[in-house]
């Protein structure tokens, strides 16, 4: 399968924003693969909200953290732009969901399966947060039975979000092995796909040790996996009064059009899509959200305080309990303000624009700075410091528009993510119902951009059960 990522795109003429030399970022592209945050911060500290560099080296980009910028692009003018070939070739290990399709085909995709994330399903598939929660309580008052239990947190909530999302998307069929087969499968190709990104020089090497075709080996593993428990279900009976998931959403899901339902290979790329979305934004949200309480337990006391005067601290709130519990959900919005998992997102325009008089040609790549749009100096006030009130009613000041985008904005915003808040709201109030949480260490977490905004591993956690 040709690269298409190997054809830069054409110079920019009379650039419209600041642009860092080709030569400068050449050098500079080891040290950007290594710390992409830090350099894109330096680079905006010293250049401005939007600046153009060469990705690797090679390929011309505008990085922006201009929230005007962001919203011309993702709801003004929208239609002039789509994602770029940097979401794209994930097709290629994942398939043409809706994470990866475009135009028409995204939108009819779409309205198929927007109908599985309405708030009467989602009060349902609260019931599988809530057993995936027990079952993770459970796990830790085994492990804290005789003192504090000492916990990776990244690989533990990688665990319980993919639990969700698996018995979500098919039911409680899947064993505990092929979950974390599944799990290894879509990180392995994530980190060899971004790595490809960051560094294109590497290519011809990779394809010369047969990196390619072990990644696309492991691409053809995951399908025949997500393939075997499609034709189980079809073959179980595929009916909706046996299967409340999402699974059986799609398989139940017929374009408006035509009556027909999707085929065996959209039914694949779309569970692919579920699975990979699904579980890595809320594993990664969880895991910086216990980090911060560890770091902050005034607000992990606050939530309890919450939930004791809901009547909810001796047992599990229920899907309409959860919207009494507001400052439990405005520590994970600034949780995910600081650390938003969709940290970076790509937009190409399709046709010649203008924004506030300068001119954008077609083919003009912009990367979507979301990290440092949460943590802009000057539409955040102490924009490092986790303060959770910021998104209480009516604070002062209000939240900026387009300046907070942990789902992405404007047409495209995530279609899980009502799923994703009410999951980790879940998985976090069964937690701080039963223990306190502490760090392990003092070692800084270093946040691990991939595909989306990971923290290093071995970031160990100490809970102990409350008495």
């Amino acid at each position: 399968m040709p690269d298409t990522l190997s054809t830069p795109a054409a110079p920019l003429v009379a650039p419209p924003f600041p642009w860092v030399p080709r030569w400068r970022t050449l050098l500079s592209s080891v040290a950007l693969a290594r710390d992409p945050i830090g350099n894109l911060n330096r680079a905006h500290a010293n250049h401005g909200d939007t600046v153009g560099l060469h990705l690797g080296g090679i390929r011309p980009c505008y990085i922006t953290r201009d929230p005007a910028l962001v919203q011309h692009i993702l709801q003004k003018n929208h239609r002039r732009y789509l994602k770029s070939d940097l979401t794209h070739g994930l097709i290629r290990y994942i398939g043409r969901g809706l994470l990866t399709n475009e135009g028409a085909d995204w939108l009819r995709q779409r309205r198929l399966i927007q109908p599985g994330f309405h708030r009467q399903r989602l009060a349902g598939l609260t019931r599988l947060m809530q057993a995936a929660a027990a079952e993770w309580v459970q796990e830790l008052h085994t492990r804290a039975a005789a003192g504090p239990a000492e916990v990776d947190i990244h690989e533990a909530m990688t665990r319980v979000a993919f639990r969700v999302i698996s018995q979500a998307t098919f039911g409680t069929s899947m064993s505990d092995a092929e979950r974390d087969r599944l799990s290894e499968v879509l990180t392995q190709i994530q980190a060899f796909y971004v790595r490809t990104i960051r560094q294109p020089y590497l290519r011809p090497w990779l394809q010369g040790i047969g990196s390619y075709s072990r990644h696309e080996a492991l691409s053809r593993e995951l399908r025949e996996l997500v393939r075997g428990y499609i034709r189980q279900r079809q073959q179980s009976g595929n009916s909706s009064t046996q299967h409340d998931d999402l699974l059986q959403m799609l398989l139940d899901a017929r374009y408006e059009d035509t009556g027909e339902p999707m085929t065996e290979e959209q039914l694949v790329d779309e569970a692919n899509i579920l699975l990979l979305a699904g579980h890595e934004t809320s594993a990664n949200a969880l895991s910086w959200l216990f980090y911060l309480l560890a770091e902050h337990p005034d607000a992990a006391t606050q939530v309890r305080e919450e939930l004791q005067a809901a009547g909810l601290l001796s047992r599990p709130a229920a899907f309409d309990e959860l919207a009494r519990l507001p400052y439990a959900m405005q520590v994970i919005q600034e949780t995910m303000r600081l650390y938003p998992p969709a940290w970076i997102l790509d937009r190409v325009a399709l046709e010649d624009d203008e924004f506030q008089g300068r001119p954008i040609p077609k083919g003009t790549l912009f990367s979507l700075y979301l990290y440092g749009l949460h943590r802009h100096p000057t539409l955040w006030s102490e924009p490092d410091a986790f303060r959770p009130e910021r998104f209480a009613p009516g604070a002062q000041p209000p939240v900026p528009a387009y300046a907070y985008l942990p789902f992405g904005g404007g047409p495209r915003l995530c279609i899980g993510n009502h799923f994703a808040l009410t999951e980790i709201q879940v998985v976090l109030l069964e937690t701080l119902r039963q223990f306190t949480i502490t760090p392990a260490t003092a070692t800084p977490v270093v946040p691990v951009p991939l595909i989306t905004l990971r923290p290093q591993q071995g970031v160990w956690l100490r809970f102990q059960r409350l008495v």
